[in-house]
C-alpha cells in the first residue's frame, strides 16, 4: 500500500492533462551468478507510472518481493546485501528518450535516462531500451542492463566472492496501461 500511495502522489504531481499510464505487474530479474553459484532471482510486483505528455517515468520495485530459487540466497539478499529493513525499496525516476509517437503502434530503440535510487544510493543512469506502444494504447518497456554493487554501496563479503558476481545483469518488462 505504500508504494502504491508514492506512486498516486507523483501522478498528482504530474501535469492534470497527460496521459498516464499504470503498471502493478513490471517483472524485474537479478542475476548474479558465478561459474560457482547461480544466483538468480525474480518479481513481478514492480510497479510504474508513465506520463506520455512529458514523457516523465518512474519505477518502484520491493526489494523483499524478489524470490529466490534456494530461501537462504533470499535470506542473504535481503538481511545481509540489500539491508531490506532499511532500503525497502529501488526506484528509478527518469525521462523516455526515443519515442516520436505515444498514440501509434510502433517499437522504438530508445533511453531511459534518470536517477536510480538502490541501497539508499542514488545514482544518474542511462539505460537502453526497447518501448513498444502497442495497440490497445498500452506501453510495454523493455530493457537489460547491469549494475555494479559496488556503486550502490552494497558489499560482497571476500568469503563469498566467488560465488556472487560483483556486476549484476538486470532484466525488466514493464507494460504501462491507461489508469482509468
Amino acid at each position: 500500500m505504500k508504494h502504491f500511495l508514492f506512486l498516486a502522489a507523483i501522478a498528482l504531481s504530474l501535469s492534470a492533462s497527460a496521459q498516464k499510464l499504470t503498471s502493478k505487474d513490471s517483472y524485474a530479474r537479478i542475476n548474479a551468478s558465478t561459474p560457482v553459484e547461480d544466483v538468480d532471482a525474480v518479481l513481478n510486483n514492480g510497479v510504474g507510472i508513465l506520463n506520455t505528455e512529458t514523457n516523465e517515468a518512474v519505477w518502484q520495485l520491493q526489494m523483499q518481493s524478489f524470490t529466490f530459487k534456494r530461501a537462504l540466497m533470499q535470506e542473504h539478499f535481503n538481511e545481509s546485501y540489500m539491508e531490506s529493513e532499511k532500503y525497502p525499496k529501488a526506484t528509478l525516476k527518469a525521462k523516455i528518450e526515443g519515442v516520436r509517437d505515444w498514440t501509434k503502434p510502433a517499437t522504438y530503440k530508445g533511453t531511459i535516462k534518470g536517477q536510480m535510487e538502490i541501497h539508499g544510493v542514488k545514482k544518474d543512469v542511462s539505460v537502453p531500451s526497447t518501448i513498444t506502444v502497442n495497440k490497445d494504447g498500452s506501453v510495454t518497456v523493455e530493457s537489460e542492463f547491469s549494475v555494479r554493487t559496488a556503486d550502490y554501496g552494497i558489499k560482497i563479503p571476500t568469503l563469498v566472492v566467488m560465488k556472487v558476481a560483483e556486476v549484476v545483469t538486470v532484466t525488466v518488462k514493464s507494460t504501462l496501461k491507461n489508469a482509468q
